[in-house]
């Protein structure tokens, strides 16, 4: 069980540490993606959440606190947004609907997941392995769907294959955060529609020789 790391506050209204963390985590997300997390200071994080930075404190302790609750939002919300899903019985109708969800998320949540991984590396030890660990849940959910599928014949893959395959269609979507300033003659739903194309085409089945490659 990946533990999730707590983040003090002198506050005990759980909906109101709810609500101004939300706020902060939007002001420090414009702000790491503009000027980096190191050259942000906590007092221009409580500007742009619209607060003093004494009432920041009450809600977090250090600046990495901050950090690290933009990187745990993102996996909040792919689980709230994936849940609704019936992944006990994986099919390929489901893993379609997983990686519309997923990318969905994406194209929502873009300078969130820009900021994870250009900054994830500041977070202290702990919290950088519980991000890891959150990712790699999320990596296995798409790994079980695709082994349900393998297994029921409607994707061609083996054992070793599927574990690429998850990583492979993770990663992808992320494409559109990090690469969108390049794909401004696709929308969303395009970009969805032609991934998922890509995807399913090369796992579907008819082996391809690669000369040079066994």
């Amino acid at each position: 069980m990946n533990k999730k790391r707590e983040v003090q506050s002198s506050v005990k209204d759980e909906s109101l540490i709810a609500k101004r963390r939300a706020q902060m985590i939007r002001g420090a997300v414009t702000l790491f993606k503009e000027k980096g997390f190191h050259r942000t200071t906590t007092r221009e994080i409580a500007k742009a959440s619209g607060f003093s930075i004494g009432t920041l404190y009450e809600y977090i302790r250090t600046k990495e606190d901050v950090l690290y609750l933009v990187c745990d939002s993102i996996y909040d919300e792919v689980h709230a947004r994936l849940e609704t899903l019936d992944i006990e019985k994986g099919s390929l109708n489901v893993l379609v609907t997983a990686i519309e969800h997923y990318y969905g998320l994406i194209d929502d949540m873009q300078d969130e997941f820009v900021v994870m991984y250009q900054e994830s590396k500041s977070l202290p030890k702990d919290a950088l392995q519980y991000v890891l660990n959150k990712e790699m849940e999320m990596v296995s959910l798409f790994e079980r769907l695709l082994k349900d599928c393998a297994e029921n014949g409607e994707l061609n893959l083996e054992p070793k294959q599927i574990t690429l395959a998850a990583h492979h269609l993770f990663v992808q979507g992320q494409m559109w955060a990090f690469r969108r300033w390049a794909l401004r003659d696709y929308t969303i739903e395009e970009f969805i529609k032609t991934q998922t194309q890509f995807l399913l085409q090369g796992m579907a089945g008819e082996k391809i020789t690669i000369q040079g490659v066994q």
